[in-house]
């Protein structure tokens, strides 16, 4: 048995149509989006946010948030 290689934009199409059929235009856009390359340098923008903080502070950082969050969302509208 012999395996048909098709073209990658084949393949492409077909996949878009498929997601189009089951979740819909949107969802499908938004699936899609996950995979677009970015822009700049994480690496280097990571490195100048975080300069000056150990991972104990950032970590304590993002609990604060987390719990501000939480407290407006249960606060509403």
């Amino acid at each position: 048995m012999t395996a048909r290689i098709h073209p990658i934009a084949e393949i492409n199409q077909r996949a878009k149509d498929a997601l189009i059929r089951e979740v819909g235009v949107i969802d499908t856009i938004r699936f899609l989006n996950q995979f677009r390359a970015g822009s700049g340098d994480y690496t280097a923008d990571r490195d100048s946010l975080f300069r000056d903080m150990t991972a104990r502070e950032i970590i304590a950082e993002i609990r604060s948030r987390r719990t501000e969050v939480e407290f407006l969302l249960q606060a509403g509208p």
